[in-house]
């Protein structure tokens, strides 16, 4: 099959996020100007550069209460501080919670029962058990086509990795299982790896 995203795709449900998956949630904690905090996913989120380290996400609603964007991106324009949350796959039911529509005064910590810590860098906390939280400075906000669409770009200042994750100096992925969201409202787990060697090295 063919179809122009313009034209419609004729089917149930829209194939594209099915289409780019696995993609990593970034569960991202915010503190706005008044205090407040926020905590939400992300599946428009990924690393982009090593050096500095840099990543980004891209929120694309709005809410009634905030404007063009959504609590996240309206907190990060007030301060310009973001902190970047890893999703361990047992903390699913946690991260599905904090994804709800709730009104912009909620903080997603006390409602979903996580526990918080202060980042090191910057004035906003993180995912106490989080199996890695990048705390992270703006670099850009960017708008994007299309209606609320608006991608955040950030240099990762401070990185804290959960001492069990890390085994023989390397960060193991399946000690955690990251999560990782496919299409639909289905996710996937990261249980197995294997490696591959780079031609010529």
């Amino acid at each position: 099959m063919f179809y122009r995203p313009a034209d419609g795709h004729g089917l149930p449900h829209n194939p594209f996020n099915a289409i780019v998956t696995p993609r990593p949630i970034g569960w991202i904690s915010t503190r706005g100007a008044d205090g407040t905090e926020n905590l939400a996913p992300y599946s428009f989120f990924n690393a982009v550069a090593y050096v500095p380290p840099q990543v980004m996400f891209a929120s694309t609603s709005a809410k009634p209460d905030r404007g063009d964007t959504k609590d996240t991106v309206a907190n990060i324009r007030e301060t310009g501080v973001f902190c970047v949350n890893i999703v361990a796959y047992a903390m699913r039911d946690a991260m599905n919670q904090t994804s709800g529509p709730w009104p912009r005064e909620t903080d997603e910590f006390t409602h979903a029962g996580i526990e918080r810590i202060a980042c090191t860098t910057i004035a906003c906390s993180r995912v106490a058990a989080a199996p890695a939280s990048l705390e992270c400075r703006v670099t850009q906000i960017v708008a994007l086509e299309g209606a609320h669409n608006i991608a955040v770009f950030g240099e990762v200042v401070g990185v804290h990795l959960r001492d069990d994750c890390l085994i023989d100096g390397m960060f193991d992925v399946t000690r955690f299982q990251p999560l990782a969201r496919l299409g639909y409202r289905d996710y996937a787990v990261i249980d197995q790896t294997f490696s591959l060697d780079r031609p010529g090295e």
